[in-house]
């Protein structure tokens, strides 16, 4: 009694024990499901947080002139305005000691000028100081880092990017009442309105650079004028475009010619209401030009390509209000821009998003002075202030928006970019070139996830569900231990490999055999067919020679023939019908586009990769239906046939449906064999014949290179928790359709 007694507590001790290492086991699987979905949508919350834009400090001006411009540096330290008296002046922002706050760390009058008329800036932080006579002198504000005892120091200078001379701007010495400029480190063009009612051109011209050569050739250019006035006028970054704004109507000139300089075409801005136009600027990188009228409208215009030639068009508009708009400021590398009104109300905006970013007031009226710092995380406001003896007042306002490129409506539904003919679902997220503006449309990848999956299940499940039928119902048991196992070693054949053979191997096999691929869906059933004839025709003393189990092998040879036979009259039909090349027939004659790595590859490859999952549950499913539905069925005169589709396939429906389920998840997540097998390419074209980009695949391609934190990276993370979000609904349907089909055929 006591050796029973102590193995009965020795037994409950270890089921007590298994009993809670499988529920602490479950438990921490669901605990690290959650974690996984906490961390996913911590790293993407940020990209849909709000502008902000705070002030964090202010100094009084030392100077009682009006001031003209303003800027920072990259590191928010040292801050700097010029005057209307050509007087520049760099202050500390930053507060190092008691005393270091406000301090005037440079004052130096640039050049000759007592008086300036006016001040145009460069995309590059460069600022020309004109004078009443014409003269202009170009200047860079500059900050040099200094280390010294482990201690860095911003040091303010000014550099002379042309000449530390007056640079002649007009040959007839005339004032300008409008200009504008830009410049490479070749060459400088300077497009004004002159005070007598010219329109002039003038192109400086370094045989080597400026910074180099101090020598540059002048060239003077008049201009014709199709308008009594000019308003505004802006240069593109790479010289090739003047605009000249007059009134309502937009004048764009070729500059690219030395000897003329020819009207390329009008843009006539039609506003709501017939608001009169106030201003004009050209965004970041100079394609779209910005327009904003006495409406508070501001109206987005680029060249697009059209059956006429390539046209501007009005693509969008955004709304700071009903108060007329006086200035805009675009950022200097992202496709954001405020605007700024007569009574100081700010409003930020991204273009590709149209989103309105933030609104707000910084000053009680328009500032004198506004800057947007080079990393656009800050902007410094120069404003009245008649608290301080000079009666205005440098302030600095941090900005908090790193993302303004992602919106909802930006990642799921179309986006018109700068160059596109029209509205387009594009993922392109790095280029060569340093204008490149990211594209972040989800939808082509996720198109792309279902395109993969669709045709590797179109291919797998047909193939692995029958010879699963097959297995469990009709082989005989000593066959069956040998099929099953050999197929479910498949299983562990790595990926990798199916997607090398599929990408190096089989993609140009299939291209250069097209027809024969073609063929085989032909060629393969039909064998089996007349094969399953010829064998159910043949005399009964030929079958009972061969063995029972033996009969399954005799296709083996039969489709190896076919196969052969559907490659070598590949040739034949390729010449007697697609005129010798199949592929430039799907290309020319029929429009199609083909990619050597296609959706029919990667469904071949990818197919393989998901049969073994989906036959070994559907295998074990059907092999588990109990043998006294199959008996009584065939017992009340059912034929084999019969009992397979009526009872056993009923019975084994739940696990045959989470068979096909968890194939389809396998789909949906595979990275490898889509990421060798496939171009790439993130479109939308449900064609046999064209790639795709998943999510899988692209996480795996693009994580590597992105920058950690920017919108790319969370980006990223946000197309790892929509694969999550994909593989746990179709997990969760599958299970309630599975307990649905599991009650209904319960009662068999």
């Amino acid at each position: 009694m006591t050796s029973v007694s102590l193995s009965t507590r020795t037994r409950g001790f270890k089921n007590s024990l298994a009993k809670w290492l499988i529920t602490l086991g479950g438990i921490s699987v669901l605990f690290t499901l959650v974690l996984i979905f906490m961390y996913l949508l911590y790293v993407i919350k940020p990209i849909f947080e709000s502008a902000e834009v705070e002030p964090v400090s202010s100094i009084a001006l030392q100077s009682e002139s009006t001031p003209l411009t303003t800027g920072v540096d990259e590191l928010k330290e040292l801050a700097y305005q010029i005057s209307d008296q050509g007087l520049i002046e760099f202050y500390q922002i930053k507060e190092t000691d008691s005393a270091s706050q406000g301090k005037l760390m440079l004052s130096e009058q640039l050049s000759q000028m007592n008086e300036v008329a006016m001040i145009a800036s460069s995309d590059q932080d460069k600022k020309l100081l004109v004078t009443e006579q014409g003269q202009g002198y170009l200047v860079a504000p500059r900050f040099n880092a200094k280390y010294s005892n482990n201690t860095r120091e911003i040091i303010p200078a000014i550099d002379y990017p042309i000449s530390n001379e007056a640079l002649i701007l007009d040959e007839e010495e005339q004032g300008f009442k409008k200009l504008s400029f830009a410049m490479t480190e070749e060459k400088a063009v300077f497009v004004g309105f002159t005070q007598d009612n010219r329109l002039i051109k003038t192109t400086f011209i370094s045989e080597d650079e400026f910074s180099v050569d101090d020598e540059y050739e002048t060239v003077f250019q008049q201009i014709e004028l199709y308008a009594p006035s000019v308003d505004d006028i802006a240069i593109t970054p790479d010289l090739t475009m003047a605009f000249i704004r007059s009134g309502s109507t937009v004048y764009v000139y070729h500059l690219d010619d030395e000897y003329s300089v020819d009207l390329k075409t009008q843009v006539i801005a039609t506003t709501a209401h017939d608001a009169e136009l106030t201003t004009m600027a050209l965004l970041s990188g100079g394609s779209s030009l910005l327009l904003a009228d006495a409406q508070g409208q501001i109206s987005q215009w680029f060249e697009i390509s059209t059956e006429q030639g390539r046209e501007f068009k009005h693509v969008r508009s955004f709304s700071a209000g009903s108060e007329a708009i006086v200035a805009i400021y675009p950022e200097q590398y992202r496709k954001s821009f405020y605007t700024m009104t007569a009574s100081g109300d700010l409003n930020a905006f991204f273009t590709t998003s149209e989103a309105n970013l933030w609104q707000g007031k910084i000053a009680a009226t328009q500032p004198k002075a506004l800057a947007i710092s080079p990393r656009a995380d800050a902007l410094v406001v120069i404003a009245q202030d008649n608290s301080v003896a000079s009666g205005q007042s440098l302030t600095i306002f941090d900005v908090h928006n790193e993302h303004p490129e992602v919106t909802w409506q930006a990642l799921w539904q179309e986006v018109w970019y700068e160059g596109y003919p029209e509205p387009d679902y594009i993922w392109q997220s790095t280029s060569g070139s340093d204008d490149f503006e990211a594209k972040f449309s989800l939808v082509p990848i996720s198109f792309g996830t279902i395109k993969a999956a669709l045709y590797a299940m179109l291919f797998a499940v047909p193939i692995a569900l029958t010879a699963a039928i097959y297995t469990a119902y009709f082989m005989t048991p000593t066959l069956r231990k040998k099929v099953k196992p050999t197929i479910e070693l498949m299983e562990a054949l790595p990926t990798v490999i199916l997607g090398f053979l599929a990408g190096l191997w089989l993609a140009p096999l299939m291209e250069k055999y097209l027809p024969a691929i073609f063929l085989l869906f032909i060629f393969l059933p039909l064998a089996t067919i007349l094969t399953a004839f010829v064998w159910h025709n043949l005399p009964r003393e030929i079958k009972e020679k061969l063995p029972e189990t033996l009969a399954p092998l005799i296709l083996i040879p039969v489709m190896i023939l076919a196969i052969y036979a559907a490659f070598a009259l590949s040739p034949l039909f390729e010449v007697a019908f697609f005129g010798g090349d199949m592929r430039q027939y799907i290309t020319n004659d029929l429009g199609i586009n083909f990619d050597q790595r296609n959706a029919l590859v990667v469904g071949i490859a990818m197919g393989f990769a998901v049969i073994p999952t989906i036959f070994s549950m559907a295998e074990d499913a059907i092999f588990s239906v109990p043998s006294h539905l199959t008996s009584g069925s065939l017992a009340l005169g059912a034929t084999q046939w019969q009992t397979l589709v009526k009872v056993v396939l009923l019975t084994a429906s739940p696990g045959i449906f989470s068979a096909v389920m968890m194939g389809l998840g396998r789909a949906v997540g595979e990275t490898m064999i889509v990421l060798m097998a496939t171009g790439n390419t993130p479109i939308l074209d449900w064609s046999i014949f064209q790639g795709m980009r998943t999510l899988a695949a692209n996480i795996a391609v693009e994580m590597p290179e992105s920058e950690v934190g920017s919108s790319h990276y969370r980006i990223l993370f946000l197309a790892a928790f929509v694969l999550f979000v994909f593989t746990f609904v179709f997990n969760t349907l599958a299970e309630f359709i599975r307990q649905r089909l599991r009650e209904k055929y319960s009662s068999m």
